[in-house]
């Protein structure tokens, strides 16, 4: 069984709850990314997609600089321990149609993420 700590991105970007929409936006364009960790301590406390930035009508406006990411992100998104199994993950992400899972442990440090590119990534690895 391949667990979630051996797949998933460690190497995170995040944002607090208190940035700016304007510096969140930024981040996912140069980042090329479509999920940002929203984090206080550490801990997760949101998510925040490509698409919550979309759907707050300030993306790329001045007001997107005053809206904080607090304002637009889910706020308790779902979550998943490393020591689960890849196979359960993948089933959870369809299921609910989840673009990403947060990883955390069980205090609620987050200490990576799994998306839908990883597993198109991984998928393309194993047809190769």
């Amino acid at each position: 069984m391949i667990s979630v700590a051996e797949f998933m991105t460690k190497d995170l970007v995040t944002v607090r709850e208190a940035d700016d929409l304007a510096l969140a936006e930024a981040l996912l364009k140069l980042g090329g990314i479509r999920h940002l960790p929203v984090v206080r301590d550490r801990k997760l406390i949101g998510i925040l997609t490509q698409r919550d930035v979309l759907r707050s009508g300030a993306s790329g406006k001045a007001s997107a600089r005053e809206l904080a990411v607090s304002e637009v992100m889910t706020k308790e998104p779902t979550s998943i321990r490393p020591g689960l199994g890849l196979a359960q993950a993948a089933r959870l992400m369809l299921e609910r149609k989840f673009g990403c899972l947060p990883v955390c442990e069980d205090d609620g440090t987050l200490v990576g993420i799994v998306t839908e590119a990883d597993f198109v990534r991984f998928a393309a690895d194993v047809v190769r």
